[in-house]
């Protein structure tokens, strides 16, 4: 299904029914699909939800649309369409940034956050970045890239070929907004703020945010517990569906 949401539409995927819902953000360009095998897991028991932010999938989005501050109202435009009541908010990658926002500005609307390898700061470089820098003249390799440092799994061959297509569904130029959106936000300064349970969930070889991020905020947050995936990389929501569904169920059914 399609919401409305200002002068998007933003493509939406609602699973599963249950007395717990969980509304889940992808990363970077990576469309609700980054969650789709953790969802459908989470589905048994859960009302799972996801949406292709703006930028990516088969969300349709002006470029000038691409802000913080629209992603941000967008979380609540899904929520009020689809009436979820107090969902637990879980993002991974540059969507904890989102996610992180979201809960910030009104907080009685969650009842949980779920972060995995979670980014929640990146400094303002003075010039393009040298994977800008590659998504302009070259896109189609940098995100070959992207997807091996993502995913360093092994065997995961067919994972990365469908890592590859979620991630060319974006424009360029949208994939570069969203990148350099995140440049010069740090939200270090905000998360002690944040008292609601929150489950950082972070794979132990991700080579593109460090474990002692997770680390750090884990211990930052008033109400949180960190779970490793051991020898997992940047998006355990693909690689181990499995592991990270049950890590979310069995936290929030015990809190």
């Amino acid at each position: 299904m399609f919401i409305t949401a200002d002068n998007a539409q933003l493509f939406t995927i609602s699973l599963g029914q249950g007395r717990l819902s969980l509304l889940a953000l992808g990363g970077w360009a990576g469309s609700w699909e980054v969650w789709a095998d953790t969802l459908a897991v989470l589905s048994r028991t859960w009302r799972a939800v996801g949406y292709d932010h703006r930028g990516t999938g088969a969300t349709v989005a002006p470029l000038e649309s691409i802000t913080i501050e629209a992603m941000v109202a967008d979380v609540f435009t899904v929520m009020d369409a689809l009436a979820l009541d107090r969902p637990v908010l879980a993002a991974e990658s540059a969507g904890a940034m989102i996610a992180l926002l979201a809960v910030l500005e009104r907080p009685e609307r969650f009842s949980g956050l779920v972060i995995v390898d979670g980014l929640i700061h990146s400094p303002r470089p003075d010039a393009p970045t040298p994977f800008a820098r590659g998504l302009r003249a070259n896109f189609e390799a940098t995100l070959d890239g992207f997807v091996e440092l993502c995913v360093p799994e092994p065997d995961s061959e067919a994972i990365k070929r469908w890592g590859r297509q979620i991630l060319r569904r974006s424009e360029p130029a949208a994939a570069i907004r969203l990148h350099e959106l995140t440049h010069g936000v740090d939200l270090r300064p905000r998360v002690h703020e944040i008292e609601m349970p929150t489950l950082v969930i972070h794979g132990d070889a991700d080579a593109l945010v460090p474990l002692a991020d997770a680390e750090w905020l884990a211990g930052r947050l008033p109400q949180a517990r960190l779970h490793i995936v051991r020898g997992g990389g940047h998006v355990p929501t693909v690689t181990r569906p499995v592991e990270v569904a049950a890590a979310i169920d069995a936290y929030f059914r015990s809190t």
